[in-house]
């Protein structure tokens, strides 16, 4: 079965989000736990907590199809040793908030190695490879080190693909997979594939043939065994483009085609497929038509 939904608004308290979601018809939702654009926030109160586990059951979402979403200013490859201690530290009160809900996955945008190489340098491409292996190796350090600090926990870091804008890594399937087999606990480590960033990184989705040929190249890479939820996202930029810009469903560069492929594949079953696209009025119409491409 497919559960899609929406990354919904938590405004007012998280408690409000399962709320929100059974308004859009979802089946699945996403949320930000804290405001993702300050680094502090309170912690969250034990009536909130209570009041989030209550909406949710009414909801009738189960956990494991919640996606919540880090902070956008933690970056776990920063090359400053002090914002990247800060990004720890904020990364590790994300998953403990994941776990005071009950929640079971906390997804997140690998980092970012903000290294600035001219073009011109005759040395670009072995420079670029040398910054991309090092931050993948210091976001793998700091994966290690939030698993170490909420031992016990069972929420999953869950990685998600991104479109490779500016020094984000994570555009490629093997950046992907190179911080699944740096992570020493492997049930503590999962996968987001977002269709915007795919499309975008280059990953083509727009016919059968070139869908089939990316997911099998995702399957031989990573594996679909980590794979634990998709952004359902068309897109603005073109194939390629290196460039994060969602867009509505079927008014992109992917087109309505590859939403079909998405909802009739079995290997696809049982996560949350979260809509981030950029018109919030659509996604009750979204999620209906989504459903309504299933043969």
């Amino acid at each position: 079965m497919k559960y899609v939904g929406a990354h919904v608004s938590a405004s007012g308290g998280v408690e409000n989000a399962p709320l929100n979601a059974m308004e859009i018809g979802a089946k699945a939702f996403a949320l930000f736990t804290k405001n993702q654009r300050q680094w502090r926030a309170k912690p969250l109160s034990e009536k909130s907590i209570k009041a989030f586990k209550e909406n949710l059951a009414a909801s009738g979402i189960a956990p494991k199809h919640v996606l919540p979403h880090d902070s956008y200013l933690i970056n776990l490859g920063h090359p400053d040793p002090v914002k990247l201690e800060q990004s720890r530290e904020a990364f590790i009160d994300e998953l403990v908030r994941c776990e005071q809900l009950g929640l079971e996955k906390l997804n997140f945008h690998p980092g970012s190695h903000l290294v600035k190489i001219p073009k011109k340098d005759p040395e670009y491409e072995e420079k670029l490879r040398d910054a991309e292996l090092h931050c993948l190796d210091v976001i793998a350090e700091s994966m290690n080190i939030a698993i170490e600090a909420t031992k016990g926990s069972k929420v999953k870091l869950v990685i998600e693909n991104t479109a490779g804008q500016g020094t984000n890594l994570g555009y490629r399937f093997e950046h992907l997979a190179h911080l699944i087999e740096k992570t020493e606990e492997k049930s503590r480590v999962g996968v987001c594939l977002d269709t915007c960033h795919t499309f975008t990184a280059g990953y083509d989705l727009r016919t059968k043939e070139a869908y089939e040929e990316t997911m099998a190249t995702f399957d031989r890479i990573v594996g679909f065994d980590y794979l634990e939820g998709m952004h359902i996202n068309d897109s603005k930029p073109k194939l390629g483009s290196r460039v994060d810009r969602h867009h509505s469903l079927g008014m992109g560069e992917i087109g309505w085609d590859a939403f079909g492929f998405i909802m009739n594949d079995p290997r696809l079953e049982d996560i949350p497929l979260i809509l981030e696209t950029i018109d919030e009025s659509l996604w009750p119409q979204e999620i209906e038509a989504l459903y309504r491409l299933q043969a």
